[in-house]
């Protein structure tokens, strides 16, 4: 049973990687989370029945209420919401492997310093994933104000955390008499150093925020693997660990910025309201913009989190295709950071089923923006704004965006002038070529399908 077991876990193993691979592309995104899944179904029956488990009636318990949640989840939450569970997600699986690590330590009398410290590593990265994900879930939400909670000595503050967990972590072994006091205490630390490691970030770093503590829940599995000794678990652990961080790093790379500033930078933690941009605005109505796309050749489409706000995704397509249809080239550019966690937008557009083909990243799309006759961004905001490539003095300067005002034309669907997540003035606006269709997103290009429908 034991080979089998192994063999068993080798092959969900190679599921594990086949899927992983498979999401790198939007194209098989879809049909590797699928892979994956049915690499975890083979590995847990197989654990199941191999373990000796005779009473299954917990089991199915929870295997019934979870997937009861997670059908209406799937169903029931918005696109708008979506960053929010994810974030719930990633806590899910912190607290996951707490517990798995609590429950061995309860049940361990004599406790060997390898096991130590593989609860200690489990309970901390664990507790700090949980809650470190309920603040991020919080900010992401508005429970929590977005903007950065800075204070004075605050690297200090986590230091002495850090040196408290570690602290714990050692008189968890050579005290075993008071083992559950600093047991408890290593918990109750690692949960408060989650929470203040998380309140210094600004919300426009959110994405970047949610990849980090994605592969912090699976480091936390990893370490949860070594504390239960299923080979498995390590492994899936460190899949997840790897491809977060990795995750992060193209991010960060995104942003022109390092992880170390993201963490600690406190971006948003002064005004960057962008009082200094000014200028005068070109509105447009759907009856002219329509004239003008009418005539384009080619269009491209920017979105951003204003896009799922508006739940315009599938009007979008549809106005897409009536441009198609009269002859236009349409492509969709697609940021790393557009949104607010990663790969937000391209699950916005393969839910209204845009063909993968029209997706173009950043920096296939850029070298062609000067030939492009409209531009439309609908929804977005720091990923276009001029001031990183112009101004020094932004908060942004540096970052790689989408040149949409290096095209012919370019329309900025937008409810009103308000600044973006991260509160940074968008110079865009002012430019001589643009044009702001002031609405509803999804209102706003209703009107637009309306008048093609009419010709």
């Amino acid at each position: 049973m034991e080979l089998a077991i192994n063999l068993t876990y080798i092959l969900s193993a190679a599921l594990f990687i086949f899927g992983l691979k498979m999401l790198s592309s939007p194209r098989t995104a879809r049909v590797g989370n699928l892979v994956s899944a049915v690499g975890m179904l083979i590995a847990i029956v197989m654990t199941l029945l191999g373990r000796g488990i005779l009473d299954f009636r917990w089991i199915a318990i929870g295997l019934g209420v979870g997937s009861l949640i997670g059908l209406f989840a799937a169903r029931l939450v918005a696109m708008t919401a979506m960053p929010e569970m994810v974030a719930l997600f990633n806590g899910f699986g912190g607290i996951a492997s707490l517990l798995v690590g609590w429950s061995v330590y309860h049940r361990t009398p004599d406790i060997e310093l390898f096991l130590v410290i593989s609860i200690s590593l489990s309970i901390f990265i664990g507790g700090v994933t949980f809650t470190g994900s309920l603040v991020a879930f919080g900010k992401l939400n508005g429970i929590i104000r977005s903007k950065p909670v800075l204070y004075r000595g605050q690297h200090i503050v986590n230091s002495l955390l850090l040196a408290a967990v570690v602290a714990m972590a050692v008189l968890l072994g050579v005290q075993p008499e008071n083992g559950y006091l600093f047991f408890v205490l290593l918990v109750s630390v690692s949960s408060i150093f989650g929470v203040l490691f998380v309140i210094p970030i600004g919300g426009a770093d959110m994405p970047v925020v949610i990849s980090l503590l994605n592969s912090f829940s699976g480091l936390a599995a990893c370490a949860a693997g070594f504390v239960i000794q299923n080979n498995l678990l390590i492994v899936a652990g460190a899949l997840v660990g790897a491809s977060g961080i990795i995750l992060t790093n193209i991010m960060c790379k995104a942003m022109n910025r390092s992880l170390r500033n993201v963490l600690f930078s406190g971006f948003g933690a002064v005004d960057t309201s962008g009082g200094d941009v000014q200028g005068e605005v070109s509105p447009i109505t759907p009856d002219d913009a329509f004239l003008i796309l009418e005539a384009a050749r080619s269009v491209v489409i920017v979105p951003g989190y204003g896009l799922a706000v508006a739940q315009a995704q599938h009007v979008v397509k549809e106005f897409a295709d009536l441009l198609e249809a009269n002859g236009t080239e349409v492509r969709y550019a697609i940021h790393p950071v557009a949104g607010r966690m990663p790969g937000h937008m391209n699950v916005l557009l393969a839910e209204a089923n845009v063909p993968y083909d029209q997706l173009a990243e950043m920096d296939e799309v850029n070298p062609t923006m000067p030939t492009v006759d409209v531009c439309m961004v609908i929804g977005a905001n720091d990923v276009v704004n001029p001031a990183a490539r112009e101004d020094e003095g932004s908060p942004i300067y540096g970052m790689p965006i989408i040149n949409v005002d290096y095209a012919r034309t370019v329309f900025v669907l937008k409810r009103s002038m308000a600044a973006g997540f991260s509160g940074i003035g968008n110079p865009l606006f002012f430019k001589e070529n643009t044009r702001m269709l002031f609405g509803d997103a999804k209102a706003s290009v209703q009107s637009l399908i309306a008048e093609f429908k009419s010709l």
